[in-house]
Formats: C-alpha cells, structure tokens, sequence
C-alpha cells in the first residue's frame, strides 16, 4: 500500500464525486477525468480513448491497469459511468449528491457509480504485488453500446490485457446487498416485421390486397409460440409482440402494407440467427418478412465453480447472507466480457435504479467495498 493511497477518499466520497459529474449516455470528459484521479494515486495506468459518432457516440472508455508481477494473475472490475436521463421531479438535484439520513441520493448511485467508487476503494489496500488488476469502464452501457466495451475489449486485445476473471459491478442485489449474483444473462432478439399488400377502394376488395388480416394471422401464430420450457439456470424465453402499427389515415382504402414488432429475450436454447431464422420462415408462410432485426446480445452462462464460489463465501463473510446464482434481468456488457474469461455481476440493492430519487444505502456501499476487497483477493491469489 502506498501512501498517497491513504488520503483518498472513502467509497461515499468517491461516489459523490463521480455523481456531480453529469454522464447521460453517451458519456465522455468530466465524469472520467474524475475516475481518473481516483486511480492514478494507486499507481494504475490510465488508457482512456473516445470514438463514433452521432446518433451512437461520441463515446468515451476507458481502461486502466496496475501490473502485477510477471506471470501473475489479471482481475478486472468492470462497469459504466454512463447514466440514463434523470427526468423530473427530484427532491434535489439529480447530479448534486446529497446525504439523507442513511442514504445517498443522485442519479447513478445505485447504477453504477456507486459501486464503481467500491472497486476504487477496495483495491486502495491490495498490495500491487498481489497481482495485476484492471478497470474496464464504458460511457455507454445504458445506450445502444455501439462504441462502449466491444471498442474498449479491442483495445484491451492490442495491449495483451485479457483478465483472467471479471466481476461487472452491476446493481444484482434485491432485498438485501449481496442477496443475488448472475452467473448469466439472457439474449435479446428485436424484429421489426412486414406484411406487403396492394392498396384500393374498400368497396371493391378484389382489386386490393389487404396485408392487415395476414400481419394478425402472423402476429397470432408468434404469440402461441412456446420457444422452450426453461433450464437449470435459465427461466423460459419469452417472445412479445411490442408494436403494430398501419399508417392509413382514409377510412375507405385498404392499405398496402401493416408492420410490427417484436422482442424476445432468449435463453441458451437459442441463438440469435436461430431465432431470427424461425421468425422469418413463419412470416414468409404469411406472405411477410423480417424487414430489420436488433441482435443485442447472445445468452451466456458462466458456469457455477471456483469463481462464484469465492463470491458467494465473500458476500457471506461480510454479510451472513448466503446469494442466489442468477441469470434474471435484461442485458449487461457481461454479455461482451464473457468472451475474455469468467464474468460474474454483483452490486447494490437494484429498488431505485433508473428511478427518480436514485439512492444507495451508505451501509451498503462500505460493505460492497469490503466484499470486492475479499473477491479481488481471492481472485488474485488463485
């Protein structure tokens, strides 16, 4: 541990900072010059690029790395500094943090500065010859993640930094800090359909071609459909119908053509092309097609061992709560990170995230950097 390590803020203090700095997704500048000085005080080196463009980016990233011994063992912390738009109706500023009572208020308290500020406080008393840890930051998880952590990833690649293990700060926790780890996110699949027609009078219906009647027939087909029955890890994939829509604005004219939508969030019965594959066959028997599809991301499963092992008896040390292995939710950049090594997510209680009057537990975030310090630990010594 080194001395300037020791006048760092605590993880709340840290937290207020990174939360006065305004980061709606897509997020670059202030919010990471912030992280930044956390982390190079600790001896970590600090890659930061931004890349894309309008409507996606600009969006910055950043990477930074505290080498251990050759040979050691690479632990990552992962997570985003982007937010969603605060809204209205905050009982203070949304990106003026404010302490009430036991709990600190501001937009990405909970999701996820917040535990962004315990990994930084966690690993201020590991030693560097421990091992090698890693910060895997994006400015745009809560967008389309177009130039967030696959950008980042290819960066990481170029300068040889692959992890051995991965913890995604994500808020997972439920009742109670630590209740809940996913071990696995299910994919997400949107197809945006159509039904083609020939327009005419309504009152002479043989001239025309009514795409209505074949879209609902279509639409009826898909909403029966039972994908599978669900696994050991995952719960059953789900296929809703989000959106129809006709523009027609006459009331006597038979339209040429009726959309629709749909999204499915798929277990790892499925891939995405699968499922894409089917959906456009059974639009093709109803005369239709998949005009565009928006593949998110493919389920994954990190296997429960030695990982969410450590995890598990970290959590129960600090807290007596012994966790639920999940794959429950929507996506999260795991979904890229698998792809480097074994990736499990852990954070704060999940109540208020995205909510008005975001708030995280002080108790819990003292305790979320005692957890991490464990894990990283542990991780580290193999």
């Amino acid at each position: 541990m080194t001395s300037p390590a020791l006048s760092l803020p605590n993880a709340a203090e840290m937290a207020e900072a990174l939360i006065a700095c305004p980061s709606v997704t897509p997020a670059s500048g202030m919010v990471f010059d912030c992280l930044a000085e956390m982390l190079e005080p600790l001896g970590f080196v600090i890659h930061r690029a931004v890349s894309g463009e309008l409507p996606d980016g600009p969006v910055e990233n950043l990477f930074a790395i505290r080498h251990g011994p050759e040979g050691s063992r690479h632990f990552a912390f992962a997570g985003h500094l982007d937010v969603v738009p605060p809204g209205d109706g905050w009982q203070s500023g949304p990106f003026a943090p404010e302490r009430k009572g036991d709990l600190l208020y501001g937009r990405g308290a909970v999701d996820m500065k917040g535990s962004i500020a315990a990994m930084v406080a966690a690993v201020r008393d590991i030693p560097a010859d421990a091992g090698t840890v890693s910060f895997i930051i994006t400015g745009d998880e809560e967008g389309p993640a177009t130039y967030g952590t696959k950008v980042l990833m290819q960066a990481m690649r170029e300068l040889g930094a692959i992890p051995d293990l991965c913890l995604v700060g994500e808020p997972t926790s439920v009742a109670r800090l630590g209740d809940t780890v996913k071990i696995g996110r299910r994919g997400s699949v949107n197809m945006w359909l159509e039904v083609a027609g020939v327009q005419g009078h309504v009152a002479y219906p043989q001239l025309a071609d009514n795409p209505v009647p074949k879209l609902i027939a279509l639409l009826a087909e898909l909403d029966a459909v039972v994908l599978d029955e669900g696994t050991d890890w995952f719960q059953p994939s789900n296929l809703e119908i989000t959106q129809i829509e006709v523009d027609n604005p006459a009331v006597n004219v038979i339209p040429a053509l009726a959309t629709a939508r749909l999204s499915i969030r798929f277990n790892d019965c499925h891939t995405g092309a699968g499922l894409v594959e089917r959906v456009s066959a059974m639009a093709a028997a109803h005369g239709g097609r998949v005009a565009k599809v928006d593949l998110s991301g493919e389920a994954f499963l990190t296997e429960p061992g030695p990982f969410s092992q450590l995890v598990c008896q970290a959590i129960e040390a600090e807290t007596g709560v012994v966790p639920e292995l999940s794959t429950s939710g929507g996506t999260s950049d795991a979904r890229y990170l698998k792809d480097f090594c074994p990736v499990v997510e852990l954070g704060l209680r999940n109540a208020t995230m995205h909510k008005t009057d975001e708030a995280a537990d002080l108790a819990d975030l003292a305790a979320l950097v005692r957890i991490f310090r464990r894990i990283a630990v542990a991780a580290l010594a193999g």
